[in-house]
């Protein structure tokens, strides 16, 4: 079974750069569960997609225009969104933040080998 280390210091754990506007850190996972900080400068765009996991995600830092299922919020510090499996999602960032993101199961896609 993948599992993670247990304790994570955010000064020693790998940032991996998705694009020029946007890096991921996976902190924690099983297979039944996964945490990923994400940071986005201004301008980034976590495109539409879809999957099978279920996803809550929490607003850190910023501010960000979430769209769900064809539903646009804008959602600031503080703020946190819930998306279904298989829902249709995306953001874009209005001011630089960060997004935690946790996933039901892991995101397998995530994990390097």
């Amino acid at each position: 079974m993948a599992e993670s280390k247990m304790f994570f210091e955010n000064k020693s754990t790998h940032w991996e750069t998705i694009d020029e506007h946007i890096d991921r850190q996976i902190v924690g996972y099983n297979q039944s569960v996964m945490m990923v900080n994400v940071q986005f400068k201004k301008g980034g765009i976590g495109v539409m997609h879809h999957h099978v996991h279920s996803q809550v995600t929490h607003i850190a830092e910023g501010k960000f225009e979430v769209t769900i299922n064809n539903e646009t919020k804008l959602l600031q510090k503080g703020d946190s969104f819930y998306v279904a499996p298989n829902l249709e999602h995306g953001v874009v960032c209005i001011e630089d933040g960060l997004l935690i993101d946790v996933f039901s199961p892991m995101r397998e896609d995530f994990i390097k080998v």
